[in-house]
């Protein structure tokens, strides 16, 4: 088979959050999510008992080992040789190791894509300006990085929630499923930073309920009747005089009880695979809500391994290397607000007071300026 052209990239890395993968792991890995926020050790260890029930062991890292191996499987299948590598925010493998190993190999331009579908701080600047300081840990030689537009959007994500939530409505008794009402779950952010999100504020609310109406209508179409639905959040942190995105998904079960709702499906949409929020959050602690109230609830599964999900992240690579080529380019995209832009604007996501320089956006810093040991002017 004739190797597909994704010039100018000699690689694909996946770039991710990262988990702990033992309960020696567990603390010193939130110490990492939270360095910097003076979060007292007391409220660490309670955390920690979230990954403790799970024997401290995070699914994050395997869920990527395997979208790793399914990303290199898929690549192959169109004909594409092109190595895919995985780094991380918080744990090993850790985004500045994984830039060295890279540049050992000789990789000299990459695509990266985020596992984080959706415009915020957390979800988008803060992983550019990780790759800004991983660029600067590695110096001369660090291969030159693309972060591929978000697949919110995408038709494969979007396909792969709506097979999940039939799948998960056919866990509930007939007649249960066919009034149930669809409970759709992403991370909770502080509203200031939802309002800053996307290169003119308010994009991380905007997309959510995008896929949420692009899901409930195809599954609508799928099943043949249509069902209510909401956006809830989960996994909120912080100060209580911060606010944050609500309703909480615990309390949006109580009052759907209080209705007289009988079933739920939770979709975490706001996930691409089952992270801590996921286990945790709906399949711990919002089932047993579920169970109290006497609700019955299923839960759909996140995009993970998906098939049309992962020719999703692949047709995001070889959107962007053909524009990188000059060539025209049909983008891809489900309803408003369309396609995400492939260089963020200034500014996009921007958490106020950070000065933190951002890779993959106008602002950055040029790799020229990170090479020269110059970074500190963008500090």
């Amino acid at each position: 088979m004739p190797t597909a052209d994704v010039s100018p990239y000699d690689a694909l890395l996946v770039l991710s959050f990262g988990g702990p993968e033992g309960p020696d792991d567990v603390l010193p890995f939130l110490e990492n999510v939270t360095r910097g926020r003076n979060i007292p050790r007391e409220r660490l260890e309670e955390v920690g008992e979230h990954y403790y029930a799970f024997g401290g062991r995070s699914p994050i890292n395997d869920q990527n080992r395997q979208l790793v191996r399914a990303l290199d499987a898929r690549l192959g299948a169109r004909g594409i040789s092109l190595p895919v590598y995985w780094g991380n925010r918080n744990w090993a493998p850790y985004l500045a190791d994984e830039l060295e190993l890279m540049r050992r190999d000789g990789i000299g331009r990459a695509a990266v894509f985020v596992t984080s579908a959706y415009s915020s701080y957390s979800g988008c600047r803060q992983y550019r300006e990780d790759l800004a300081e991983a660029v600067a840990v590695v110096g001369t030689g660090a291969p030159r990085l693309d972060r591929l537009r978000h697949c919110f959007d995408q038709p494969g994500f979007v396909e792969a929630n709506v097979d999940g939530v039939v799948e998960a409505l056919d866990e509930l008794p007939d007649a249960v499923a066919a009034q149930a009402h669809l409970v759709f779950v992403t991370h909770s952010i502080p509203m200031a930073m939802a309002e800053a999100s996307g290169p003119g504020g308010h994009a991380y609310g905007a997309q959510h309920e995008a896929v949420m109406r692009e899901v409930a209508d195809a599954v609508a179409r799928r099943t043949g009747g249509e069902r209510p639905y909401s956006l809830v959040y989960c996994s909120r942190s912080g100060s209580p005089h911060v606010p944050w995105l609500e309703p909480d998904v615990n309390a949006h079960l109580s009052a759907l009880a209080e209705q007289g709702v009988t079933g739920v499906v939770m979709v975490p949409i706001g996930f691409v695979s089952d992270h801590m929020e996921v286990v945790f959050d709906l399949d711990t602690e919002a089932a047993e809500t579920a169970r109290r109230l006497g609700l019955m609830s299923a839960r759909a599964a996140t995009a993970g391994t998906h098939p049309a999900f992962v020719d999703a992240v692949v047709d995001l690579l070889e959107e962007r290397a053909a524009v990188e080529r000059g060539e025209p380019v049909e983008r891809s995209s489900l309803g408003p607000p369309g396609p995400f832009p492939d260089v963020c604007a200034a500014g996009c996501c921007q958490r106020p007071g950070s000065t933190r320089p951002a890779l993959c956006g106008v602002d950055s810093p040029t790799y020229a300026e990170l090479e020269s040991g110059r970074l500190g002017e963008w500090l």
